[in-house]
This record gives C-alpha cells, sequence and structure tokens, in this order.
C-alpha cells in the first residue's frame, strides 16, 4: 500500500492543492474586493456624498478626486493581500501576460486567469451597485437625467467603468496612448517592488507599495481617461452596467471607447515587460553573478532570501512526493 505523502509532509491534496481552479477562485475573490471597494469610493464621490446630503457638490475642488485615488489605492492592496498566497494577486489580465511574457507564469493559465478576473470584477461592481443604486437614482433624479443611457448618464456610469475626458474630442488615439502610458508605470512598478534583487520593500509591505503605486499613476495620469490600467476592472463592469441599462454609455462608449482600456493596457504591459528587463534586471543580475562569485560565502538576509530558502524546502518537498509517487 502506497504511503500518504501529503499527509506526511503538510501537502493538502485534491482540487485546491492540484488545479488551477484555487487559483482562478483567488484571482476571482480578489478581484471583487478591487471592484467592491474601488467602485465604492467613487460611488461615495460621486452620490453617496450629495444624495445622503452630507456635501452639497460633488468633486467640489480637488477633494472628490483624493477619495477615488487613495480609495483605489487601498482597494488594490487589500485586493494583494487577500489573494496573493494562492495565486500572486494578479487582480489584472495585463499583469497576467506581462508575467507570461517574462516566463514567469505559465501560458495555460493566462485564459483561465483573466475568466477569474473580468467575473470577479462583474460580481464587485453588482454588490456596489446594489449597495447604491438609491442614491444612483436620486441623483439622476435631481440632477433631470431621464434615462441612465442619456449623455447625463455618464456621470453615475463612472462609478463603475471609465470614460475619456472630453479635451481628447474623438482621437482614439491618444486615448489609447494614455492607457499605454499609464499601465506602462504600473507593470513597471510591480516589477521593481516584486523584484528581490532589486530595492524591494521589507516585510510584507509589496501590496500596500502596489497600491501606492496605482496612487501615484491615479495622481499623474488618472484624469484623461480614467486609469483603467486593467482590462478586467473594466469590461467587467461595463458588461454590468450595460445590463443595467446604461446602454451606449457602455457600449459602445463615447466615440466607441470600449476597448480602449483592454488594448491599451496589453500593450502598455508588454512594453514594461522588456523595458524592465533590459534596463534594470539584466543589470541587477550581473552584478548579483559578480558577487557571489567575489564573495561566494558572504552572509545573506533580508525578506528576498528568506523567501528563496522557502521556496526551496517546497521545491525538496515536493520533489520527494514526486518520487513517493512513482
Amino acid at each position: 500500500m502506497a504511503e500518504d505523502t501529503s499527509v506526511k509532509f503538510g501537502v493538502k491534496a485534491g482540487w485546491r492543492a492540484q488545479s488551477v481552479w484555487s487559483e482562478m477562485l483567488a484571482e476571482f475573490v480578489g478581484c471583487f474586493v478591487l471592484l467592491a471597494f474601488g467602485a465604492g469610493c467613487v460611488a461615495v464621490a460621486v452620490v453617496g456624498l450629495t444624495e445622503s446630503h452630507r456635501t452639497m457638490v460633488i468633486f467640489q475642488g480637488a477633494g472628490g478626486w483624493m477619495v477615488i485615488v487613495w480609495g483605489w489605492a487601498f482597494a488594490v492592496a487589500m485586493a494583494v493581500y487577500v489573494a496573493g498566497g494562492v495565486s500572486g494577486a494578479h487582480i489584472n489580465p495585463a499583469v497576467t501576460l506581462a508575467f507570461a511574457l517574462k516566463g514567469n507564469f505559465p501560458w495555460r493559465k493566462v485564459i483561465p486567469y483573466w475568466i477569474a478576473q473580468v467575473a470577479g470584477c462583474f460580481a464587485g461592481a453588482a454588490i456596489v451597485y446594489y449597495d447604491y443604486f438609491r442614491a444612483i437614482n436620486a441623483w439622476n433624479l435631481a440632477n433631470h437625467v431621464v434615462s441612465r443611457a442619456d449623455p447625463g448618464g455618464l456621470t453615475t456610469f463612472s462609478i463603475f467603468a471609465t470614460f475619456p475626458a472630453a479635451y481628447y474630442g474623438s482621437h482614439l488615439g491618444l486615448m489609447l496612448l494614455d492607457q499605454i502610458i499609464a499601465t506602462f508605470f504600473l507593470v513597471l512598478f510591480v516589477f521593481a517592488i516584486i523584484d528581490n534583487m532589486n530595492v524591494g520593500p521589507g516585510s510584507n509591505l509589496a501590496p500596500l507599495m502596489i497600491g501606492f503605486a496605482v496612487a501615484a499613476i491615479g495622481l499623474s495620469f488618472g484624469v484623461g481617461t480614467g486609469y483603467a490600467i486593467n482590462p478586467a476592472r473594466d469590461f467587467g463592469p461595463r458588461l454590468f452596467c450595460w445590463l443595467q441599462g446604461w446602454g451606449p454609455n457602455a457600449f459602445p462608449g463615447p466615440h466607441g471607447y470600449w476597448w480602449i482600456p483592454i488594448v491599451g493596457p496589453l500593450i502598455g504591459a508588454a512594453i514594461a515587460v522588456y523595458f524592465y528587463d533590459w534596463c534594470i534586471s539584466r543589470t541587477l543580475c550581473v552584478r548579483a553573478k559578480l558577487l557571489k562569485e567575489r564573495q561566494p560565502r558572504v552572509e545573506q538576509k533580508g525578506l528576498g532570501f528568506k523567501l528563496e530558502k522557502l521556496q526551496k524546502a517546497l521545491d525538496e518537498v515536493k520533489t520527494q512526493i514526486d518520487v513517493a509517487d512513482k
């Protein structure tokens, strides 16, 4: 009778350990959290504060934008903390594509991750809608918006998904460029933050730093197209809004905008992969190799080294399990 190595080595068996479904579930939950708190903070700024009579004007000065920027930053950080231990918390198809292009993620998992991410964002938008739909209806009534599909419905649509600033006019190319630039910086920051050879954050602060990176992008590149920088974050809620009556505000969107937050982030992420590799990663690898040759017994400390030791131990356990199973 074969020995139950999964029990011996403390490794769980079943679909949670052996299939992509557990990772898809984590991505779904991470994106659910992302949209629940991301769209939730926009709902507060757009309809929650005004229709609760806690303030009379939306976006008075820059206050409303600060609520949105920092709300999304903390939403990203919390989502990464929730899902990171299972799936790595990509919570963004552009990030998934970037890791696959970099060679750190199997291509066979890309489409499953994308599906889970879109579904999670759809569900997150739904929970915000059902918590705030009375405020949305009250705002539309107070501002004489007869239908969510009317041009005036873009204001409440912006709670869930994005649309371009008026100064772009119909220049889709400029809108696309805005999304490429913003997502390029997002992926560049993510690679820098999680790179153990770079000056990464100590302790378990990487998710918070990624949230701060999103805040930096929102503060610097946010107003042009709403810094979706995430195809699932925009497409899932956009689909939900279309089903809830926002009609052409969702699809096709102003000037046929709906595809920009999908294609732009994917292009920006791909550029960031090769940019970081050429400009930063290769130098770090060469310097690390040189240091190892000159000081082969140097004492290594820090989070990166501890994670490497942990990964090595896990790999050894997996090898022993595989041998025992054979």
